[in-house]
């Protein structure tokens, strides 16, 4: 009988970031080719059917009860600064929400061999009620501690054990079709962004903050019970860890350098206008109700930018592709927020434009890393990547707070500061294309 394949560590690790299967070919074969294998691993890849979808539909599920939290973290921040934490500093609050950031994602390291071991269910399970806990208890925190605990740890790590298997359990499922199944899953995560924003305006002013956190903690509730009970893996578990650990001597690589120098600035950049842009429209003296609209509008823009410029990557080069969503999120920042930001249009129009783009830089990136080594190795690279680019989650947003305290509470130098990390995002791409392609010409495709 033919040995089954086991999946290789590209596929383990795919849950880090949404990766489009315009990425799915490792270094030097191309998506034809790694399309004629999957007949040989139809047993593994169903490609579809009542089982797989019902994953993909559980792992909305889990995107949204939990990803879609770190899609209103302006909500909260604004929240937060103004009544309960209205005594501390910008920079001491952001510390609460770049922990949760931190947790997130640096958790997801060491989550995605635990999945390969244990399966979905030992993950989805204390993550979910971590999650839902998070919520519950949020709406009693008084104590500047208690919001380090509650949202940031608690929140951190159930959003980490939720969203790595939600992910991870749909490569097993699909191949050929994972952007499409990666990306439908991971649009949980969007809308989540969409609704929980929408639900604090309007519930905080007829029922208060607590009840308000405890119907978000419900609808979580709801959710991950869909995601625990239709979360599957479709390998039998390796009962073998394969924890990749970062390997620094790999940094001696000028393009793996610069790529892990791009990511960490990407990384520092993100989470600024996520979690400052409903106090940004607040201080500018929009209307309230439009402060609180204008995360959903930009996550709505989120929604296109993880999906569609991967479609188009394999085409013209991820870098490439990368290259020019960077170069959108520039002139979308210099352009338009820091000009035109206090413009109720200009506003709106700005997050959109920079939903989409950024949306796209999260999802390039780990295919860009990937690019750069032997599938075999991928787990070691993007372990030395993402230990460092970890770094960036946790200090941007403390970072910027500062910088706003120190401008006066103007918001110039926050949106300086955040351009200025993409320029040089942009500047380490371009670099870690020249030495990874061998050309620095405009048409290399890379």
């Amino acid at each position: 009988m033919e040995k089954l394949p086991r999946l290789d560590i590209l596929e383990k690790f795919k849950w880090r970031y949404l990766i489009s299967d315009s990425a799915e070919s490792p270094p030097g074969e191309t998506p034809q080719d790694s399309g004629s294998s999957e007949i040989e691993d139809e047993h593994i890849y169903p490609e579809g059917g009542v089982r797989a979808w019902l994953v993909v539909f559980g792992s909305w599920c889990g995107m949204f009860a939990s990803l879609g939290i770190a899609n209103t973290l302006a909500s909260f921040e604004a929240y937060f600064s103004r009544n309960q934490l209205a005594s501390y500093s910008p920079g001491q609050i952001g510390w609460i929400f770049s922990i949760y950031a931190f947790l997130s994602f640096a958790g997801g390291i060491y989550i995605g061999p635990l999945f390969d071991v244990y399966g979905p269910f030992w993950l989805v399970f204390p993550g979910s009620v971590l999650a839902v806990l998070d919520m519950f208890l949020l709406g009693v925190c008084t104590e500047y501690w208690h919001f380090i605990i509650v949202f940031g740890v608690l929140g951190g790590l159930g959003t980490a054990l939720v969203f790595t298997p939600s992910i991870a359990a749909v490569s097993h499922f699909f191949h050929r079709r994972r952007g499409n199944a990666t990306g439908i899953a991971a649009g949980g995560a969007a809308f989540g962004g969409i609704v929980y924003p929408l639900l604090l305006q309007s519930l905080i002013p007829k029922i208060g903050f607590a009840w308000a956190t405890r119907i978000l903690g419900f609808i979580m509730l709801f959710l991950s019970i869909i995601a625990i009970l239709l979360i599957k893996a479709n390998i039998q578990p390796s009962h073998k860890a394969t924890s990749p650990h970062p390997d620094i001597k790999i940094l001696r690589q000028p393009a793996f350098l610069m790529t892990v120098i791009g990511c960490f600035l990407l990384e520092w950049a993100l989470f600024v206008p996520l979690t400052y842009i409903t106090s940004y429209a607040l201080k500018e003296g929009h209307a309230e109700a439009f402060s609180y609209q204008i995360l959903p509008i930009l996550c709505a823009g989120s929604v296109f930018g993880r999906w569609l410029p991967g479609l188009y990557s394999d085409r013209i080069g991820r870098y490439n592709c990368s290259l020019l969503m960077i170069i959108l999120t520039i002139v979308c920042v210099f352009g338009i927020w820091l000009p035109f930001g206090s413009n109720t249009a200009g506003l709106a129009i700005f997050a959109v434009i920079f939903g989409f783009a950024s949306g796209s830089n999260i999802s390039l990136t780990p295919v860009c890393v990937g690019q750069l080594c032997e599938t075999k190795d991928y787990g070691r690279y993007y372990a030395t990547c993402y230990t460092i680019v970890s770094i960036g989650c946790l200090t941007g947003v403390p970072i910027a707070g500062e910088i706003l305290e120190r401008c006066g509470g103007e918001y110039w130098g926050l949106i300086v500061f955040t351009g200025a990390c993409y320029v040089g995002a942009f500047g380490a791409f371009y670099m870690a294309r020249g030495f990874a392609a061998g050309g620095w010409g405009i048409w290399v495709k890379y």
